[in-house]
């Protein structure tokens, strides 16, 4: 990895490339600090502070904001009303018959599904802004307000700038995707979860729990470990393709395979699943009534409900967005259109079949894999009573995101060095 980041900077236009992504990762990080008009600073920083320490669902919500949220800063939001937008588009690219049409008309149907991804982040950034917005004032002191003068006014100035932060962050990973060294939208989560790591190392260093101090850094080297090779495992399928004559022509048959990964779904299904048992303790938060109140604690995400919630949810969206992002059937249909088979399968149904039968049986052990990652930090913090917000979800983005860049700038310096070999 060393060797390969040393490779690129030695390269002037992929060191452009990196200096245009810290550049722009820099501004985010810069925005997360920049207090909303009309939200008192010193009381958001009290908040902070507060809801950081009890380790709450705030906290958790606050993780994916690289601290922005709890201070209710211009970028608070972060970038998941984006990645929310995209996750309904492409569940409902599989429900709708129009959506589905566009996503198969190559670069023209995808900037179109794009456009309205767009127009779904603006909206959700606008109704979770008002949301938030009444959930700080339920959360503020009568001495001490976090929006000291609430009335219609002050309001929309504070929705519309969270809304308009939340675009601002969303043109930003785009400009990181086409410009950069690519993947703009994940390293803005990556950038906001590691930007957390000396509040997190600080919790483990002052913790009073010495078992706790101990085994942390080898359960993390672990849990590493555990994540590199599940991520970088695969199933490869032999396909063979036959001899075929295109016009004149003979083209020779070769022999390749078909890359089944473990955990084809990737970090969406935990993020899914962390939003949804997200919603109950925001809302009871909110409302703050008996019933209301009642169910917060219910799905505290420190108590079994919430852990055994989150992992069934995990393992079914595992199951569900395997099934959106690869399609068997399709798979079967283009190796027989370009007479690839794979060895002692007949092409067709059988082919999609036994595909299918794969996928089951690989997508098994990886929802299993993320469902114990993501619920560790909460079954650590019910054992030991010592909040780390730096948990398995967070190690499954930030290694995940490190692996796709590496290989990214691995794919730039190798198409380099085709390009100065081609020149010679």
């Amino acid at each position: 990895m060393i060797s390969t980041i040393l490779s690129s900077l030695s390269v002037p236009e992929i060191r452009r490339k990196i200096g245009f992504t810290a550049l722009m990762l820099g501004l985010y990080r810069l925005g997360a600090h920049i207090t909303v008009p009309g939200v008192s600073s010193s009381a958001a920083k009290s908040l902070s502070n507060q809801a950081g320490s009890s380790g709450g669902i705030l906290s958790f919500l606050n993780l994916f904001s690289g601290g922005a949220l709890l201070q209710v800063a211009v970028f608070a939001l972060g970038i998941m009303p984006y990645i929310t937008a995209s996750i309904i588009l492409q569940l409902l690219t599989v429900v709708v018959p129009s959506l589905e049409k566009l996503s198969k008309e190559g670069e023209v149907g995808q900037a179109r599904i794009t456009q309205y991804t767009r127009y779904l982040t603006v909206g959700l950034a606008f109704a979770q802004s008002i949301g938030y917005v009444f959930l700080f004032r339920s959360l503020s002191s009568a001495s001490q307000p976090i929006i000291p003068q609430f009335d219609l006014q002050h309001i929309f100035l504070i929705v519309m700038s969270m809304t308009a932060g939340t675009v601002l962050v969303m043109w930003m990973g785009e400009l990181i995707t086409q410009r950069g060294i690519g993947n703009g939208i994940s390293l803005m989560i990556f950038a906001s979860i590691v930007s957390r790591l000396p509040s997190a190392a600080q919790t483990w260093y002052t913790s009073d729990n010495q078992v706790f101090k101990v085994v942390l850094p080898f359960l993390v080297l672990a849990v590493v470990a555990a994540v590199v090779f599940v991520q970088e495992g695969q199933r490869r399928i032999p396909v063979q393709y036959a001899k075929r004559v295109i016009g004149r022509r003979m083209t020779s048959g070769g022999q390749t395979y078909l890359p089944l990964r473990v955990n084809m779904a990737g970090v969406i299904p935990v993020i899914f699943a962390a939003s949804l048992m997200a919603f109950p303790p925001t809302v009871g938060q909110l409302l703050h009534t008996h019933w209301s109140q009642q169910i917060a604690d219910f799905f505290s995400p420190s108590g079994w409900h919430y852990i055994l919630g989150e992992a069934l949810l995990i393992i079914v969206f595992t199951y569900f967005y395997t099934a959106v992002t690869f399609n068997p059937v399709d798979q079967a249909d283009n190796l027989k259109k370009y007479g690839g088979f794979i060895p002692g399968v007949r092409p067709g149904r059988p082919t999609a079949e036994f595909l299918d039968r794969i996928l089951a049986r690989l997508t098994f052990p990886g929802a299993l894999y993320l469902a114990a990652v993501a619920v560790l930090p909460a079954i650590v913090y019910a054992r030991t009573g010592v909040t780390f917000n730096f948990g398995g979800t967070s190690i499954i983005i930030v290694i995940g995101v490190a692996l796709d860049t590496m290989k990214q700038l691995e794919a730039q310096l190798m198409m380099r060095n085709y390009e100065g070999f081609l020149k010679a």
